[in-house]
């Protein structure tokens, strides 16, 4: 099973900051996942909620803030402060990095229309990244699914499904093809032949409990995003027969 660290997260680190991914990305895991929005001058940001108001100094939607007023805030502690990255900005880090992936999570692709997926693409691209099997979209909108069909045909697609579709979704139905399929834990527990449905992979977040991890595991799910990356690897160590 592959380890990836939820938002760059790790016990000691501020979500989404360029401290968190250097440290995940030091880590013997599989790779990071991140959030992206866009700024009011159109720069693609790293930033999971619509406003900054939970994880910095300051407060207001992302979308209303320019990426200079954006810099301006600390999205890290006071004894540790940090500043907003931007998509380029994180790429670079992560081609650094050498063999580790990107799991990019595309948010409100409807009230951004198309010029997010558009964005992240001509970033990519120029960061010569649109056909690298590191990169990897994710996202809980079919549209944004469809739209990075046609803008990254080369990039593996994790359509994520919410927890309440999962319960009016009996079925499973898709309205897009992408090339995986994610759930949360909780609906890996009620629902676990979820796992592995249309014959695709599965991406399962936030896995941060031991014993969830290992229900993963036995699943079968195929990726792993978790708050403790450090934990993962212990218990999945652990979990291996001895020769």
């Amino acid at each position: 099973m592959k380890i990836v660290s939820h938002r760059g997260n790790a016990p000691g680190f501020s979500e989404l900051t360029p401290a968190a991914f250097e440290h995940a990305l030091g880590l013997p895991i599989h790779g990071v996942e991140c959030d992206v929005r866009i700024s009011a001058d159109g720069v693609v940001v790293v930033h999971h909620d619509v406003t900054v108001d939970r994880t910095s100094d300051g407060s207001g939607p992302v979308a209303k803030k320019t990426l200079a007023e954006l810099r301006e805030l600390n999205i890290g502690t006071d004894e540790n402060p940090q500043g907003m990255l931007t998509l380029d900005e994180l790429l670079g880090m992560v081609a650094d990095a050498g063999d580790k992936h990107l799991y990019l999570e595309i948010k409100d692709p409807l009230l951004t229309s198309q010029v997010i997926e558009e964005q992240v693409a001509l970033r990519l691209r120029r960061a010569g990244l649109l056909t690298d099997p590191r990169i990897h979209v994710i996202s809980f909108s079919h549209a944004a699914m469809r739209r990075m069909a046609r803008l990254t045909p080369d990039l593996e697609r994790y359509y994520l499904r919410h927890d309440r579709e999962i319960r009016f979704n009996r079925k499973d139905l898709l309205l897009s093809r992408p090339t995986g399929l994610g759930l949360s834990i909780r609906a890996g527990r009620s629902r676990p032949a979820l796992v592995g449905s249309h014959g695709l992979p599965s991406y399962m977040w936030t896995v941060n409990d031991a014993e969830d991890m290992r229900f993963a595991e036995q699943l079968g799910v195929e990726v792993l995003a978790t708050d403790d990356p450090q934990l993962a690897l212990d218990v999945l160590e652990s979990a291996r027969p001895v020769d």
